[in-house]
């Protein structure tokens, strides 16, 4: 029984009577031993049993009484109970059993504990709540009296005794040999006086005793250990012993032990030890007062001398401080007996924090201690991943003992809180190494936490520094609590953009790291949520100028509900559903907004689920509904942005349209114009008069054209409302000392219209008659090219996305809940919205339907379509038992599974996020891509500048140049403004070419499209990294079982030792699957299940009298055999009728018909029920039984132990009748794989745990020569990591928790999709189907992919390593000139050029087995045993057979010629012995032996 105090804050009080009310009801409760309510301080302090209470049905209790109750923010305190002994008289009227019923049902009365012989009892009590003295009266009629109390607290088994008054002693134990050891030192040790707790490790050969110094001594614990037969000897000093003020009352009276008084009294008695302290003591009013502090005080050992003076209110105390320290001696003076002392230090001691007065119960539980716990940081090597941290926390939190645990990848250490009676630093160290990871102690090892003490001056130094520990590792920790989230970015451009919002967001605080994917549209940061919260991540985004939100995570989908709650009118009704909810079992945090009518709810799955939720708060007249989710892929489809660009294009083209006209107009006049100035002879004046009289060059106003008038009017819209988006984005990039795309075109756009409307404006102001040359035309036309370009990309973008829309989209909306009654009889169905699906729900489905939830069918047949999520084209059959897949569409039947993964825990949640991570993540390429972006607008602005100056210099020196190459040329402009014009227009035409965005969209594209095709395919890619390192691979290293082979034994031949007309083999395999049917083993369970498939039934005979011997095999008896081999008889006769109807039907082909070969076998004529002795097992477990196993029989298990595989004998009533040979079999499409990966150019490496023979044998199957077996887990990373030194780039490919680390050390981990989560987590390419042609796939998508991305940046380096010069006017002297809207159209075509060369890889095929079969035929063969090299554990040297002489060689080619030859022939009188051919080896036929005989 367990007593805790609780504060509970109750609102509605409004007089005495209230207080008395509550105090009368709550104290009538059983179990409820105090309760004091305050009027004033509005709150009640009880005292519980907390086995019959929790603070939250104490809350309800009141909440019924029409009092508001909450929490008021202090959790339960451990109540330290105290023990008395009462002898009972002997002529006593009450049996022992009726005295302890009497006992307990008083209020603050614990435990009471009867001795064996019923003459005394150990009453536990709450000193608070009742006295000795009570308890003495409790029992009308007899006569009790105390005795020598043992004051134990913590008697009722808990650990939260404060260990203040107790000593924690570690002794090293020798001798112990078993747990019997144990027990008799626990048992004996544990009835000593002053022995509260004693824990004996026989692993670590220690015992943890926590003793009181004042009962019994370190040196008689060693004593009586060594007095039960064991060497026991000190580890640690025993700790000083420290009191508080609850053990002051039981050390009154204390009768310590002679061995302990003497030295004990010595020292109090010795003066240099001493100290004086001087008490102010208010509440004395008679002398009686002054005598009990002193008579009581005095007793204490550690006090020396104690003087009370009533007229002064004070006390002056000598002490021993090495003993006792102040402030327990203050609290000592408090707890005297009636215990209304007020008690403060004065002289020295007056500015020492003291501990207020206990007043009240509720104190006392405050000032107890806290549990003993302890810390110890191990510093741990070999951590590669996160899934290292989570095994060693997952598997190290489970141990006895231990309170928390936190492993950082980083510091290389863990830092574990234990409870020292029940565990040590030194059994955690080893837990880890077991695990495989080197582990190791720092020197200090233990830091004391969670101890409640009183400040004080006198606090030893040594404390400090442990303090400051602990709080350095707390500090580092929550550093290290980092939450993650995702944010939506929309307006980013190209790569420039991405680096400016990841550089920007760096410099905050709170910003751990910010990873923008700009095809994606998503930024994940990771961010200290104690310095920031998403929203602010947000707006510092918008801020940059671009649109931010937060995305909803996917991670918590798991117990967060979020519910739109219709009905509510005032603060009442939120506080009635909240306060309801919170009461409900399984809900951990609930809000209610009355504003918004929206209720946030977290809660634990395992106990309720959504629906339950909803259900509460429907109960309470509200009504309720889920807020929608949006789970349309809607940032993936680019809609928004295609919408925004096409408007601007249009709007763009309306008023380029015009002036495009004008200006192909004006030049076809100006080449007609000086056509005729070369044919005609016309002279330039006349040229010149036409050019005037021409409508567009006419003048409105001196200097102001036609022409130029309207260019202006048409300009001044396309400037404003076409370039508005560009202007905004440019200032937020300057604003913030970033260059953008933008920066680009708003620079060329603005200063072609600057510079025109300028020149106008000197015109007008001059008057000239000449009408300037003007650049209007080239803001309009800029623009509209742009804004087709974004448009196409972002259509070409959203392709990108396609695949990954298409997983969100497969994601079901609702689900069809069913209510089964008895025998699975459908009562009710209801529609549900899929987010309320819980765990175990059962959910129908019918055809044409998708699963919502990954479950397991109980009932129904069907065939299945997984395509899209397993890339598997072929429909999968489903029946009672088969697993399913979310998104995964019904074909023909209806089915009931049982929900087993829901909302974000479903395969294909888990997929759709690999993949929007994958895509999130960059390849090296491109953080490569994105450097030179950030240096490439600043860069391009300065060609355009040099070429401006350069134009300018150059026309000056030599006009010609200028007037040869400047479209439109006349005389009536002057060659200044000729020279001006051509500079601006090439410099304008630079900024307009130059484009960073097909440089930053050549990776993002690639990946996109390439994991998205991956996906399709059922390969899960884990971002560019794996993507660019898998291509770079020239050494895949294969784990062995579960990779290459199944991982399940399965029956690879049965030898038939008896004639079939002495024991028919239906008969044989009836009787040995039923025999090992009872057998627990793999080969047990494997024989089973060949036998079941064999005999097409489910079930078997009767197996009684079942025995197995370990190692060596089982005996049993066998009966009820018969029926099974009836009903296989009666289909046998079936396909006999069916046969002969066949035979009659072709009589005309009689001659061809061999009717032995129809009729299937005889059938019985009778049933008959007889009973078989069974033998099944090796060799030896034949001879023990006195059957005699023959060489011939011997030799065939010998062959087939040399292949690797087990070979089990069967005896029937004393006759050995068959073998049976079983082995972990080959994968077919292994052996293909294999040779395809060689073909490709790749090493392929085998590495194993088993025996090198087994290893070998499977290494020769699938064609690999090279061989690491007998590996250890821990040797895995190793081995990987030796390749790795050799200059390899490692491939790892394996299945389970063993192969993680090794996954994670490999440069691309590939796991096999049917493994573990922890190898899942760990690899970097996940395959969702078992199939290992899917490894060939992946690493041939890698290269396809690189080999894009490559062409890709070709596509982007050369067109602005060439478009650039052109536009600088570098290859004028070969006629090459530039207009601006050239090069926006130039530019535009780049980006789309790039998008769509990514959109080729959507046309990628996964390499097909067939056709890859095709090409290897005749070319795969198996390896010989002579051409495989097998390395034995972490040695590199091989241990590959001894090379062959020429004449060994010349032997061994014959001799498998000749097997080759004779591989496929039947033999009827002996056993084959031959390797069988590939084919039977890979799909494990049966059919060559099976009925071979002896």
């Amino acid at each position: 029984m367990e007593a805790r105090s609780i504060v509970i804050g109750v609102e509605g009080m409004t007089c005495h009577s209230c207080v008395q009310t509550i105090e009368q009801h709550v104290g009538k409760m059983n179990g409820i031993h105090n309760i004091k309510v305050s009027l004033e301080d509005k709150n009640a302090v009880i005292i519980y049993d907390s086995k019959l209470h929790t603070p939250a049905t104490l809350q309800e209790a009141i909440y019924d009484m029409g009092f508001d109750a909450t929490s008021a923010g202090s959790n339960p305190q451990p109540v330290l109970p105290d023990t008395i002994f009462l002898t009972i008289p002997t002529q006593s009227a009450l049996t022992s059993k009726e005295l302890r019923s009497t006992l307990l049902k008083n209020k603050g009365i614990l435990d009471v504990k009867m001795s064996s012989d019923q003459k005394s009892a150990v009453v536990t009590f709450l000193s608070s709540v009742v006295n000795g003295k009570q308890i003495v009266q409790m029992v009308p009629g007899v006569d009790l009296s105390i005795s020598a109390p043992e004051v134990t607290p913590g008697t009722c088994e808990d650990p939260s005794w404060s260990h203040a008054s107790s000593v924690l002693l570690r002794l090293k134990v020798e001798g112990m040999t078993c747990h019997s050891c144990t027990s008799t030192i626990e048992g004996k040790i544990g009835k000593l006086q002053g022995i509260q707790r004693i824990k004996v490790s026989l692993d670590n050969q220690e015992a943890v005793v926590v003793y009181q110094p004042h009962l019994i001594t370190a040196e008689e614990i060693r004593c009586q250990i060594e007095a039960a037969g064991f060497t026991a000897s000190f580890k640690k000093q025993p700790r000083p012993l420290k009191l508080n003020a609850v053990d002051l009352e039981r050390l009154k009276n204390t009768q310590t032990k002679s061995s302990d008084t003497a030295p004990l009294k010595e020292n109090t008695r010795n003066v240099s030890d001493t100290k004086t302290a001087v008490f102010r003591i208010d509440g004395m009013h008679c002398s009686s007062c002054v005598l009990n502090i002193q008579s009581t005080i005095s007793t204490l050992p550690s006090v020396t001398n104690i003087v009370v003076s009533l007229e002064n209110k004070s006390a002056i105390v000598k002490y021993n401080p090495n003993l006792i320290t102040i402030d327990v001696l203050r609290s000592a003076i408090e707890a005297v007996s009636p215990q209304t002392f007020k008690v403060s230090l004065l002289d020295k001691y007056e500015n020492v924090a003291l501990f207020p007065a206990l007043a009240s119960p509720l104190k006392s539980v405050k000032d107890a201690g806290q549990p003993l716990t302890q810390v110890v940081v191990i510093n741990i090597e070999g951590m590669t991943c996160n899934s290292c941290v989570q095994s060693i926390e997952g598997v190290i939190s489970q141990k006895a003992g231990v309170k928390s645990i936190n492993v950082s990848l980083a510091n290389s250490n863990g830092i574990i809180e234990y409870d020292p009676l029940q565990t040590c630093p030194e059994d955690l160290r080893s837990s880890i190494e077991n695990m495989g990871f080197d582990a190791s102690l720092p020197e200090k090892t233990e830091l004391p936490v969670g101890i409640t003490q009183p400040t004080r001056k006198e606090q030893p130094e040594s404390a400090v520094p442990t303090s400051k520990m602990l709080q350095s590792s707390v500090a580092k920790q929550e550093s290290k609590s980092m939450s993650k989230c995702y944010v939506q970015v929309t307006g980013m451009t190209c790569a420039s953009c991405v680096a400016n919002i990841e550089r920007n967001l760096r410099r905050e605080d709170g910003i751990h790291s910010i990873l923008v994917a700009l095809m994606a549209g998503k930024a994940e940061v990771r961010y200290n949520p104690a310095v920031i919260q998403p929203s602010a991540i947000a707006e510092l985004i918008r801020e940059l100028g671009f649109g931010a939100t937060v995305m909803e995570s996917n991670g918590e989908g798991d117990g967060i509900l979020d519910l739109v709650v219709r009905g509510m009118t005032s603060a009442a009704c939120v506080h009635k559903i909240e306060s309801t909810l919170m009461k409900t079992n399984g809900v951990l945090y609930c809000s209610v907004a009355l504003a918004t009518n929206k209720a946030h709810i977290k809660y634990d799955p395992e106990i309720i689920g959504p629906r339950d939720i909803i259900q509460v708060i429907k109960d309470l007249d509200f009504t309720t509904a889920l807020v929608k989710k949006d789970r349309s892929a809607s940032h993936l489809d680019h809609r928004q942005e295609i919408r925004q660009w096409r408007r601007s294009f249009f709007v763009s083209l309306v008023f380029c349209i015009p002036v495009m006209a004008m200006m192909i107009y004006m030049m076809v006049v100006d080449s007609q114009l000086s056509d005729a100035h070369r044919h005609l002879n016309m002279s330039s004046e006349e040229m010149e008069a036409i050019h005037s009289s021409m409508f567009l060059e006419h003048q409105l106003l001196p200097g102001l054209s036609v022409m130029n008038f309207l260019s202006f009017l048409l300009c001044v819209p396309v400037q404003i409302f076409g370039g508005w988006h560009f202007y905004i984005q440019a200032y937020k990039a300057l604003k913030h000392r970033t260059a953008n795309m933008d920066v680009l075109i708003v620079l060329a756009t603005s200063i072609a219209f600057v510079y025109s409307f300028v020149i106008l404006l000197v015109a007008m102001a001059e008057k000239a008659k000449v009408n300037p040359v003007t650049f209007f035309d080239t803001p309009p036309m800029l623009l509209a090219f742009i804004s087709l370009g974004r448009w196409l990309e972002h259509v070409a973008k959203g392709k990108t996305s396609e695949a990954l829309a298409r997983l969100i989209s497969l994601q079901a909306t609702e689900a069809t809940i069913v209510t089964l009654g008895p025998d699975n009889i459908l009562l009710s169905e209801e529609q549900v919205d899929v987010e309320l699906v819980q765990r175990g729900d059962v959910v129908k489905v019918v055809p044409g339907g998708k699963f919502p939830v990954d479950g397991r069918v109980i009932e129904g047949h069907s065939m299945v379509d997984e395509s899209l999520i397993t890339g598997e084209a072929m429909p999968v059959t489903k029946k009672p038992g088969s697993t399913v897949i979310a998104g995964s569409i019904n074909q023909n039947g209806s089915l009931l599974i049982s929900a087993t993964h829901v909302g974000a825990d479903t395969t294909l949640s888990q997929i759709v996020k690999l993949v929007e991570e994958a895509q999130t993540s960059k390849a090296p390429i491109q953080q490569f891509a994105d450097k030179i972006s950030g240096y490439f607008v600043p860069f391009i602005v300065v060609v355009s500048v040099v070429t401006l100056l350069a134009w300018i210099i150059i026309g000056f020196v030599d006009f010609e140049i200028v007037e040869k190459y400047f479209l439109g040329y006349n005389k009536s402009i002057s060659a200044t403004e000729v020279i001006i014009r051509f500079a601006f227009q090439a410099s304008i035409t630079v900024l307009c070419i130059a484009c960073p965005c097909s440089l930053g969209l050549a990776t993002p594209t690639a990946v996109m499209v390439g994991t998205g095709v991956g996906a399709q395919n059922g390969i899960l890619i884990k971002g560019g990294e794996p993507l660019e390192m898998a291509h770079k691979v020239n050494v895949v290293v294969f784990d062995k079982t579960g990779t290459i082979t199944h991982g399940t034994p399965e029956v690879m031949r049965v030898k038939y030792l008896v004639e079939s007309n002495r024991l028919p083999h239906n008969k044989m395999l009836a009787i040995v699957g039923t025999a090992e049917s009872n057998s627990e083993h793999p080969l047990g369970a494997a024989i089973t299940k060949y036998c079941k498939k064999e005999l097409g039934s489910e079930t078997l005979g009767t197996c009684t009298d079942f025995q197995v011997v370990p190692g060596c095999g089982i005996s049993c008896k066998v009966t009820n055999i018969e029926p099974l081999l009836y009903r296989k008889n009666k289909m046998v006769e079936e396909n006999n009728i069916k046969n002969v109807t066949l035979v009659k039907v072709e009589e005309h082909m009689e001659e061809l018909v061999q009717p032995a070969l129809i009729i299937d076998a005889d059938l019985p004529t009778a049933v008959t029920s007889q009973k078989y002795s069974v033998l099944i097992g090796n060799r030896e477990w034949m001879n023990r039984n006195g059957l005699l196993v023959k060489n011939d029989v011997d030799k065939a298990m010998i062959e087939h132990e040399r292949r690797g595989r087990t070979a089990v004998l069967i005896a029937v009533d004393g006759v050995l009748c068959g073998l049976i040979a079983i082995a972990d079999t080959v994968k077919p499409e292994a052996e293909l794989a294999v040779y395809t990966l060689k073909n490709m150019g790749l090493e392929v490496v085998l590495m194993t745990g088993d025996n090198s023979k087994t290893a070998r044998s499977i290494a020769s199957q699938v064609g690999i020569s090279k061989v690491f077996a007998e590996v250890l887990p821990s040797h895995k990373v190793a081995k990987v990591k030796q390749l790795q030194d050799e200059g390899k780039r490692v491939a790892m490919v394996g299945d389970g928790i063993n192969d993680s680390p090794a996954l994670a050390m490999a440069n691309v981990g590939i796991a096999i999709g049917t493994g573990t989560d922890v190898a899942i987590e760990a690899a970097d390419v996940v395959l969702i189907k078992d199939d290992l042609m899917d490894v060939v796939a992946s690493i041939d998508l890698s290269r396809k992919t690189v080999k894009r991305i490559r062409i890709n940046f070709v596509f982007a380096l050369i067109y602005n390593l060439v478009g650039v010069p052109i536009a600088a006017g570098v290859f004028l002297p070969i006629g090459l000139v530039l207009q601006p809207w050239m090069g926006s159209a130039a530019m535009a075509a780049s980006s789309v050029s790039v998008v769509l060369s990514s959109l080729l890889l959507k046309m990628y095929q996964k390499p097909s087995s067939e056709k890859l079969e095709l090409r290897a035929r005749g070319q795969m063969k198996q390896k010989s045993p002579s051409e495989i090299s097998v390395h034995i554990g972490i040695d590199e040297a091989g241990t590959g057979t001894r090379k062959l002489s020429l004449m060994d060689r010349i032997i061994n080619y014959s001799r498998a010629s000749i097997n080759s030859l004779f591989s496929d022939k039947r033999s009827v009188n002996s056993i084959v012995l031959n390797e069988p051919d590939k084919h039977s080896l890979l799909v494990g036929g049966f059919g060559d032996d099976d009925d071979t005989t002896l």
